[in-house]
């Protein structure tokens, strides 16, 4: 069963996310920012893909994104945003970002990335 780390400072979010993964076979952890994101996936919880938002207290998705891709991590990453900057766009696309999510998003799309990247298949990016 694949592990999926959803990390999102707003409550609703996390929770209609786990809720909708859990339904659909996934075991989900939450966490509300990059920086407790981080100190989880140390601990090796054995994640394989991260649902993260681009903008939170505590570290952004960027900067989460960043320091797994400095370590080699072989994590499948998810960015979603209500607003990506250009700029913010290349870097996330330069540090290998496996998809971006433009908010609101729907959660069939949600689900079909995350379906595609748990069998190994590469799904594009996004929005």
């Amino acid at each position: 069963m694949t592990k999926v780390l959803v990390v999102d400072d707003d409550q609703e979010s996390r929770e209609l996310l786990s809720e909708v993964l859990t339904s659909n076979g996934y075991t989900v952890g939450v966490v509300e920012n990059a920086e407790t994101a981080r100190a989880l996936l140390d601990r090796d919880e054995g994640y394989r893909i991260i649902i993260a938002d681009l903008r939170m207290p505590k570290g952004s998705g960027l900067e989460l994104l960043e320091g797994l891709r400095q370590r080699k991590s072989r994590h499948e990453i998810i960015l979603m945003s209500s607003f990506m900057s250009g700029a913010e766009r290349e870097l996330a696309l330069d540090l290998g970002v496996d998809a971006l999510l433009e908010k609101p998003f729907q959660l069939s799309e949600l689900l079909e990335v995350v379906a595609g990247l748990a069998k190994g298949k590469s799904v594009g990016i996004s929005s």
